[in-house]
């Protein structure tokens, strides 16, 4: 007799985008410190890239800080702290095609630190780059929906950034 000790796979949700932009300019927001300053993290939030190994195994370490009086408030009513740590841990690096990474989620009051997975996945097309990003669930709807409104809204973040044609 065997016993199933796996864990079951998580749900997971996706989100795509097209850009009237180039792979590489894409691939260069997800990988520098410089483009991933420029938009990560929901609106309202600042990131500081602390350290950026990008390669299987390496991470990405970030602080997030709360700007918006809003995102402060909330942060403060959840008992949350304002400024956070973040590690991200690399599992595969593929340019200019795809990332996968671990986010250690150990910001959620009252639950045990946990790993959240993270693929993008970029392809040129005739009129740019489609980006699709698939995401491990949270360990419940109500923090799930939170992480989809904060990835929507850091999104909105790239938007901007790779709405207009780029020359390259």
């Amino acid at each position: 007799m065997m016993i199933n000790t796996t864990t079951p796979a998580r749900a997971q949700f996706s989100i795509e985008r097209a850009y009237p932009a180039s792979i590489d300019a894409a691939w260069a927001l997800w990988t520098t410190k410089a483009g991933i300053e420029s938009w990560w993290g929901p609106e309202g939030f600042n990131v500081t890239v602390t350290s950026l190994d990008l390669r299987p195994g390496g991470e990405l370490v970030y602080l997030m800080t709360a700007a918006g009086p809003d995102q402060v408030a909330f942060m403060k009513a959840a008992g949350m702290p304002v400024s956070t740590e973040a590690r991200v841990t690399y599992s595969e690096v593929s340019p200019p095609l795809r990332l996968a990474y671990t986010t250690l989620a150990d910001f959620v009051p009252d639950v045990a630190p946990y790993e959240v997975a993270t693929v993008v996945e970029l392809r040129a097309t005739a009129d740019g780059v489609t980006l699709t990003i698939t995401f491990d669930a949270m360990h419940d709807d109500v923090w799930t929906e939170r992480a989809r409104a904060g990835h929507e809204s850091q999104l909105r973040k790239l938007d901007l950034l790779l709405a207009a044609p780029s020359g390259d």
